[in-house]
Formats: structure tokens, C-alpha cells, sequence
């Protein structure tokens, strides 16, 4: 299981026991729009390949609401 944590200047991820964390700039170019636009499945998705995803996507922006 993907644990994921937002903050204003990017996310703390928890993957197979192994945590890192993705800058807001980095996830900005991969994505490709802007940091509050992103959501949590477009950064699930950069973490996972294949990954579980459930419920509607969320914005960055109103995680952080």
C-alpha cells in the first residue's frame, strides 16, 4: 500500500517500506500543470505503475483546502 502525504510544497510518499518525497516542482513537470491542479491520483500514478485507484480524484488544492 501507497501512503501519500501533501503539504504545500510537495508530498511525502510511503512505497513498499520505503519513504521519499516528491518536490512540487518535480511533480509540476511531470504532470505538466500546476502543483494545486494535480491530483492524488496523477501523483499515485507517478509513483505506481499499475496502481489501486478508488473514489474520485482529489486536487492538491482542496486537499490542502
Amino acid at each position: 500500500m501507497t501512503v501519500l502525504s501533501f503539504d504545500e510544497r510537495g508530498v511525502d510518499v510511503v512505497y513498499e517500506g520505503t519513504e521519499f518525497r516528491l518536490e512540487k516542482e518535480l511533480i509540476e513537470e511531470a504532470v505538466q500543470k500546476p502543483y494545486p491542479e494535480v491530483t492524488d491520483h496523477e501523483v499515485l500514478q507517478l509513483v505506481e505503475e499499475n496502481p489501486p485507484l478508488s473514489g474520485e480524484p482529489q486536487r492538491i488544492a482542496d486537499i490542502l483546502g
